[in-house]
């Protein structure tokens, strides 16, 4: 699924003009993310009320998404294999930190 979404984005991206170099990209995924953060800033009254995501979360969600697939793209990265590999990576190193917290490290009982 992830390579066809990939595609996807390369994709409404060529027809829309919007490759840029990695630099570019990587200045506008910043301006996503600090959208989503006011999003969230907004939406909890600077943190007085708990968050619960609303329709334009999904939207700034969704284009921050976007924005990675596309950087990926223009990088020649495979998102699925880097998705993959990060979650084995943390998967063991999960595990590993399970194993050294059961083995009662740094006291033994």
């Amino acid at each position: 699924m992830s390579d066809e979404l990939q595609n996807r984005v390369a994709r409404s991206a060529d027809i829309a003009d919007l490759h840029a170099t990695a630099p570019t990209l990587l200045l506008e995924l910043q301006t996503v993310l600090g959208a989503l953060s006011a999003t969230v800033t907004a939406s909890t009254e600077r943190g007085r009320r708990p968050f619960r995501p609303d329709p334009q979360w999904h939207n700034r969600l969704g284009e921050l998404a976007y924005g990675v697939f596309l950087l990926a793209d223009q990088t020649g990265v495979n998102v699925a294999e880097a998705l993959e590999h990060t979650a084995a990576h943390l998967e063991l190193r999960g595990q590993a930190a399970k194993a050294q917290s059961e083995q009662g490290w740094p006291f033994r009982g």
